[in-house]
């Protein structure tokens, strides 16, 4: 919805309501509940516009009842249902969110692409374009020049600078696989870019984790520090980004329980659509 606009938005969720009534062969006012768990959708005014464009769908008095959260929301609740947890995410962008026994919440990251979303597929990308041309001023040699010009279909740095550099930008997430072929390939400026990624996705949810701790130092020595998952392509694609965040995380709560088992926000969204 914030980076799409509101047309775009409503086709896609028209589109996959329809595959999803086509597929489960049902119709729409067969359904009695929906959850979405939409980026931005933790502000209000966001939220009310899925919702509006979800109402669409539906046949006037419907019984069909509609929740519309932040992803975040959903993917907290795959994970740890209604109790206390940490979730880090890291996709096309990245955010670390989380609930303590109180009910209290608390975020860190998540502020966009242009100035925030450390360690997200966006920024891995744009990383790689300034790791170039810092290997280029070194004179230090890189397989991320020869694939990212193949990529782009380029021949120069000039033409680099020029494609990063334009507007609208480009699609910078498209290249975190291009890290990963990269990093795979030994390469070592992309084998730091994926751990400088981890240890920025830990340090996120340690402040989270921070913030939620009202008494770290006791939390710790108990073991109780607040428990913490993972979700989105990032992690789930790079096992160098899943070890350095877990041991960011373990040098600063040695007792912290890490869910190895990357989250599927899809089963949060389900089990709050079943509880409405």
């Amino acid at each position: 919805m914030i980076r799409l606009g509101e047309p775009a938005a409503r086709e896609a969720l028209h589109g996959v309501i329809g595959q999803v009534c086509s597929s489960g062969r049902i119709t729409p006012d067969r359904i009695t509940g929906i959850c979405v768990g939409a980026t931005g959708a933790a502000r209000p005014e966001i939220a009310a516009k899925v919702r509006n464009i979800l109402v669409e769908l539906f046949p006037n008095g419907t019984s069909t009842k509609i929740e519309v959260v932040g992803d975040t929301v959903i993917a907290l609740e795959a994970v740890f249902g209604p109790g206390p947890g940490v979730i880090a995410m890291a996709g096309t962008g990245s955010i670390a969110y989380g609930r303590n026994a109180a009910g209290e919440t608390a975020r860190a990251g998540g502020w966009g692409f242009a100035v925030s979303d450390e360690g997200s597929g966006y920024w891995l990308g744009r990383r790689a374009i300034s790791a170039i041309l810092s290997a280029h001023d070194q004179r230090i040699e890189t397989t991320l020049t020869t694939m990212i010009f193949q990529e782009w279909k380029i021949g120069t740095i000039e033409d680099l600078v020029q494609r990063a550099n334009s507007t609208p930008p480009p699609d910078f997430p498209r290249l975190f696989p291009i890290v990963l072929r990269a990093a795979g390939g030994g390469d070592a400026t992309a084998r730091r870019l994926l751990f400088e990624a981890g240890e920025k996705l830990g340090e996120l949810a340690a402040t989270v984790v921070r913030r939620l701790s009202t008494s770290l130092s006791a939390d710790t020595e108990s073991g109780s520090v607040l428990p913490i998952a993972t979700t989105g392509s990032v992690f789930r694609q790079s096992e160098d980004v899943r070890q350095v965040f877990y041991n960011t995380l373990r040098q600063n709560f040695p007792g912290v329980d890490v869910r190895h088992d990357v989250a599927d926000p899809v089963e949060g969204a389900l089990a709050r659509a079943r509880a409405l």
